[in-house]
């Protein structure tokens, strides 16, 4: 009879475990609200390689802490890049929150697929969800590299993109602002760069296209 007894009792911790478990792990499936990518031209030394940029806007009833691993795929090629919670970027936008990444490259520096991608996202309970997107600009640049040379304290920009944005560092190399010239040349001085700037990159964009191109940093004293 003890026996029996202790069976039972063994028995309801056990569904007791399970129970426990089922409630405590996300029962919120996730989604993805929006996605894109954006292709990206890095000057490299003078040796131009391919970076998407790749961001997904995400939903989770239980939290964006909630979420696990996302990866994108290109069916077509076989390709998969894979990016968990410590891996990813967050970028917040007003009451927004994506995440994604800014370095998805081919492992030998080639150039990148283009056509349909599907990025998958899933949570710590193993809920997951797809969002098919696509990306078509044609392959190769459109464009020669923009250009952007400092002499004292004058600027030049050599650009065929549409917008020209220039981003300060200091001296560590930390990202200090973003500044849209109104010229393609001119004084440095009229930038309104902050004080511990020391040096900047050009960061030409074709938002239609949703292609850009980044040039290496350009110290602003010799």
């Amino acid at each position: 009879m003890q026996l029996m007894k202790l069976k039972n009792f063994s028995f309801c911790l056990i569904i007791l475990f399970f129970i426990l478990c089922f409630f405590s792990c996300s029962q919120s499936e996730p989604e993805i609200n929006y996605g894109f990518l954006e292709l990206v031209y890095y000057e490299n030394g003078g040796r131009p390689v391919e970076r998407f940029t790749f961001f997904i806007l995400p939903h989770d009833n239980d939290g964006i802490e909630d979420l696990e691993d996302l990866w994108l795929y290109h069916d077509w090629e076989g390709l998969s890049w894979h990016l968990t919670r410590k891996d990813w970027t967050k970028e917040t936008v007003g009451n927004d929150t994506w995440i994604g990444s800014r370095a998805i490259a081919m492992e030998d520096s080639s150039e990148l697929p283009r056509g349909q991608f599907r990025a998958v996202l899933t949570d710590k309970g193993g809920n997951r969800t797809e969002k098919l997107f696509s990306f078509d600009a044609p392959p190769g640049r459109e464009r020669p590299f923009p250009n952007l040379t400092i002499t004292g304290d004058w600027y030049r920009i050599d650009s065929g993109f549409p917008e020209q944005n220039l981003l300060a560092y200091d001296n560590a190399g930390n990202y200090l602002v973003t500044v849209i010239p109104s010229s393609p040349e001119g004084n440095l001085s009229a930038l309104g760069l902050p004080s511990q700037a020391e040096s900047v990159a050009l960061w030409s964009r074709d938002p239609a296209r949703s292609v850009s191109a980044f040039t290496d940093i350009v110290p602003l004293r010799d």
